[in-house]
């Protein structure tokens, strides 16, 4: 028998990767793509989104395309949110579930009109949703997996719009654009779709265009934007601008062994809405109430919490996990997200992180850690 390693696929790259070298990322393996983990430094690039701007490469991110007349039952059945009440170029946040309730992915739905639906996924769950939405959409509606002829990226921050109206075309009147809305639009002379729609708790716009266009509307708005302040941003930066504003991250905060409800997601699911997979299973959770829930926390002691160390009650007994853990860069404490039991899950609660095999003291905060003004 051979002991030779299986050989792993290569990682991707995105439209962006030169652009990324150029502008000096450190690019880092993630969900199989090659990415930009930070430019300059992850608080430099974390501060520059909270006060001016940073452009995000999200390329990386899966869009699946649903049409036909069947199409929007087909998304309805399969999400935990309510999409029937979306208008054309309107989205939501939502879960997909498995029949156990527990989640598939979270996601972005988007009505481009009655016969047509965007899906936008995480990357790392690209072909399992892909091969969910195909499955359920055959006989019902067409399924394309629209992916790699899109180029995603993200403008975030409090000067954002005033970068996007910078770059001519619709830029000026995306300020008019509300919170959770898409249009079709052009941007330094690129055409593209732009949802007011983000990951960092800041005002600001992601925008879908050809992977052919991105490059040069990437260099537009770098441009027209770092006299602003503006910052290209890696992954280091979203994680930590996502954790401060409570944004769970797939893989770590929620996954297939977490349902909606007790990761604090309750409000996307919608019991009354009809069927959906994982209803039965939920309406239990929400009947029965959670055993446990995704709490925030601060660090009381010196020390840094990181994704899966234990959590202990003031015996020293295990009762949870660490799901996400940093600094807080605007916060300016030490912030993490984990879960803990129901009994010990109120703001206010004392509890031990042990921080390789060092207990150190926190507690239960209220969250959002970071809310702009």
């Amino acid at each position: 028998m051979s002991t030779k390693p299986l050989p792993t696929a290569p990682l991707r790259r995105t439209p962006l990767y030169d652009e990324h070298i150029k502008l000096g990322g450190r690019m880092v393996p993630f969900a199989g793509w090659e990415m930009p983990v930070q430019y300059k430094g992850v608080t430099e690039e974390h501060r520059a989104v909270r006060t001016a701007a940073g452009l995000f490469d999200v390329s990386h991110m899966g869009e699946m395309i649903l049409s036909g007349e069947h199409a929007g039952q087909v998304v309805d059945y399969l999400v935990t949110n309510d999409v029937k009440k979306l208008e054309d170029g309107h989205a939501l946040y939502t879960c997909a579930c498995n029949d156990a309730g527990t989640i598939l992915d979270d996601l972005i739905v988007y009505r481009i009109d009655a016969r047509q639906w965007l899906i936008v996924c995480n990357a790392s769950n690209r072909d399992k949703i892909a091969a969910h939405f195909r499955s359920a959409a055959q006989g019902h509606c067409s399924f394309e997996d629209a992916s790699d002829r899109t180029a995603m990226m993200a403008l975030q921050g409090p000067k954002a719009l005033d970068i996007a109206a910078l770059a001519g075309g619709d830029g000026a009147a995306l300020r008019e654009l509300p919170a959770f809305h898409f249009r079709d639009a052009t941007l330094a002379g690129v055409r593209c779709t732009v949802a007011r729609t983000g990951y960092t708790g800041e005002d600001g716009i992601e925008i879908f265009c050809s992977p052919s266009d991105a490059q040069r509307l990437w260099r537009s708005l770098v441009e027209l934007g770092s006299p602003l302040g503006l910052e290209a941003t890696g992954l280091g930066a979203r994680d930590t601008l996502r954790l401060e504003a409570r944004l769970s991250l797939y893989g770590n905060d929620i996954d297939e062994t977490t349902n909606p409800i007790e990761a604090g997601l309750g409000w996307v699911v919608k019991l009354d809405k009809g069927d959906f997979v994982g209803r039965a299973a939920l309406q239990s959770v929400k009947a029965e109430g959670p055993t446990r829930k995704l709490v925030g926390f601060e660090m009381v002691g010196r020390g840094i919490a990181r994704h899966g160390y234990p959590l202990l009650d003031a015996d020293g007994a295990k009762v949870g996990v660490c799901t996400s853990g940093s600094p807080g860069p605007t916060v300016g404490k030490n912030i993490g997200l984990g879960y803990l039991p129901v009994s010990m899950a109120a703001v206010g609660t004392p509890f031990q992180v042990d921080c390789r095999g060092r207990s150190v003291e926190a507690v239960v905060v209220k969250t959002p850690f970071y809310k702009r003004a």
